[in-house]
């Protein structure tokens, strides 16, 4: 099927499956700013459904089939089974049903879109796009998989022409955006329920760079090997590097990593242009910021300008986000489930802990993922003090017959498998003591104990 011209879907009615989801909800809410009618349904209420409900949005608290009746488009994620009664009342009533790739690739259709893609630092780089551009009086329009903490919002309609979009390679479909730039942070193995080997993730990018306007350009980290491979095989489209390499367009030196922020000087083909100044730590974060910049000098957009909104940036939710401090003691929450990402998280954690201690609540997300790396997870997590390892959460896998935590925990020095919440909650709030630091690490329902610690804290020490 031909793509659909989004000036075509004002008036229609789009329902979303899962709209609650941080991508789907996205969509939505830009969906409603076109005057598109917005119906959806999700398993469960939430502050985020409550929100689209006011701006307009029809949503059931349900899957049921008869939700999707009166719809034009039907939006799904690749987290709904194919036995969903909505999808299948869709295919019973011939409608048109998009991927959110489809649906996203439409809303930004008639922006200068750039896309945001990496095995790591999607959200992150995304954000501080976004964020950057803003300082430029751009004003872009965005859709991340995250909420940027300073707007507190995911996902917005700009009065500008750009449209920053982080684009997601779990299923690979973001070959379906067709930007006019890209920006690629990193490749690595992920998603392995998806991609069986890194060459099969490999693939997947190289298509997805392929897709890339051949008048726009793809912004890529020289300090990554996957990205460095990609390049080699783009053709004549143009490319942009960044990172400490001594070759990079946009080069880093002078690096000064803190316990609660980072910064280091930026070069452009050799000369500097200022100095990236971030209140968010770690050596990732100088090379998201990194990307930013590149891709918006060539976009035409200040230096200045730029490095002034970055140093602006607050982070977003779930990414070393600070939930709360009681009695000397920080409880951070943060979505690293990938052994690279809990390295580098670690890493920062380290220094912001100080003298500290860094006790770690680890959920595992997804058996396939735990089973392929189970040990590098072990590995990443042994640098803290302290790790109680939970027991994996599903998401829409299936049980794999052999694969729990303990695949990890029985490989690290001092790791724990308590697999139960309240235990794990109770032995931390009365095991930290002033000037800990504390991270419930996964992306799967670990966030939600964070709170429950910080409750558990005032109670004990108040």
């Amino acid at each position: 099927m031909s793509r659909m011209e989004l000036r075509s879907l004002t008036g229609k009615r789009i329902h979303f499956i899962g709209i609650g989801g941080a991508g789907m909800s996205g969509l939505a809410r830009i969906a409603l700013s076109h005057s598109i009618r917005v119906s959806g349904s999700d398993a469960k209420d939430s502050s985020v459904v409550k929100a689209l409900k006011a701006l307009g949005a029809s949503i059931s608290i349900s899957h049921a089939s008869e939700n999707v009746d009166g719809a034009d488009v039907v939006v799904f994620s690749s987290a709904i089974s194919a036995t969903n009664p909505e999808i299948i009342r869709a295919g019973e009533l011939g409608l048109a049903l998009l991927t959110r790739a489809a649906a996203l690739a439409i809303l930004m259709s008639e922006s200068k879109s750039i896309a945001v893609a990496g095995t790591h630092g999607k959200t992150t780089t995304s954000s501080m796009l976004a964020v950057a551009l803003q300082a430029c009086a751009e004003d872009p329009s965005f859709a991340i998989g995250g909420t940027i903490t300073a707007s507190g919002s995911n996902a917005h309609r700009g009065t500008g022409n750009i449209f920053v979009a982080e684009a997601d390679e779990s299923d690979g479909s973001f070959i379906e955006y067709h930007p006019f730039a890209a920006i690629v942070t990193n490749v690595e193995h992920d998603h392995v329920d998806y991609f069986a080997t890194a060459a099969d993730v490999d693939t997947a990018f190289k298509e997805f760079a392929l897709t890339i306007n051949p008048e726009g350009f793809l912004t890529y980290c020289a300090d990554d090997p996957g990205a460095c491979a990609l390049v080699s095989q783009t053709g004549e489209l143009s490319v942009i590097s960044y990172g400490v390499s001594e070759s990079a367009d946009m080069r880093l030196d002078q690096i000064e990593l803190g316990a609660s922020g980072s910064k280091a000087r930026a070069l452009w083909h050799g000369k500097a242009v200022g100095f990236i100044e971030l209140m968010v730590p770690g050596h990732h974060n100088l090379l998201n910021a990194a990307a930013v910049l590149a891709t918006g000098i060539a976009l035409g957009c200040a230096p200045a300008e730029l490095l002034t909104g970055l140093a602006t940036f607050r982070g977003t939710g779930r990414r070393f986000e600070l939930v709360g401090t009681v009695h000397g003691i920080r409880v951070v929450d943060d979505y690293g489930h990938h052994p690279t990402e809990i390295k580098v998280t670690l890493d920062a954690a380290r220094r912001y802990a100080g003298d500290g201690r860094l006790l770690v609540i680890f959920q595992p997300h997804r058996y396939s993922r735990t089973r392929a790396f189970a040990e590098n997870f072990a590995q990443a997590l042994d640098v803290a003090d302290r790790v109680i390892v939970l027991e994996i959460y599903a998401a829409s896998e299936k049980p794999i017959q052999g694969v729990t935590s303990q695949l990890i925990t029985n490989v690290m020095t001092h790791g724990e498998y308590i697999p139960n919440f309240v235990e794990v909650t109770d032995q931390i709030i009365n095991f930290a003591q002033p000037g800990d630091v504390i991270i419930t690490l996964g992306a799967g329902d670990v966030s939600s104990l964070a709170p429950i610690i910080v409750d558990g804290l005032s109670r004990r020490f108040n």
